[in-house]
């Protein structure tokens, strides 16, 4: 993304895998877990949340196939239209992404839907208005 490419799904699905080992460990320790990233498509909030059971395992991986029983897994869709994004990326400095891939991301974009365990959040809304949303989300 730092050269001006987009990553795609063979480039995405291990980190994520990766990711949802952290996330499994860290649940199966007792801790609570905020895991912020741009799972942007379906398939990669069910790594996050399952692991890479449905993906076709490289040759070199072992799929796993433990989800995260127990714990809550919550998707908050942070949501806001394209040009508010793209002008508060034009702001950013010394960000690896640079504000021309914005499009890509809204082009691949899923939001979440029944049955994933959701809530929408506009970015509209000021930093305290959204802790306060997904506070009270986890409740």
């Amino acid at each position: 993304m730092g050269k001006g490419v987009p990553l795609n799904d063979q480039d995405r699905i291990p980190w994520l895998c990766s990711l949802h080992d952290i996330l499994l460990r860290d649940v199966a320790s007792g801790q609570s877990v905020v895991l912020a990233c741009s799972a942007l498509k379906k398939m990669y909030r069910d790594i996050l949340n399952r692991g890479g059971s449905d993906v076709p395992p490289r040759s070199d991986e072992s799929a796993k196939e433990e989800p995260l029983a127990g714990g809550k897994f919550l998707v908050v869709h942070l949501c806001g239209s394209f040009e508010l994004i793209y002008g508060r990326l034009l702001q950013r400095r010394g960000h690896f992404m640079p504000p021309e891939l914005l499009q890509s991301q809204f082009s691949i974009l899923e939001p979440p839907s029944a049955p994933e365990n959701f809530i929408h959040i506009s970015v509209d809304k000021g930093l305290p208005e959204i802790a306060a949303a997904v506070l009270e989300a986890l409740k």
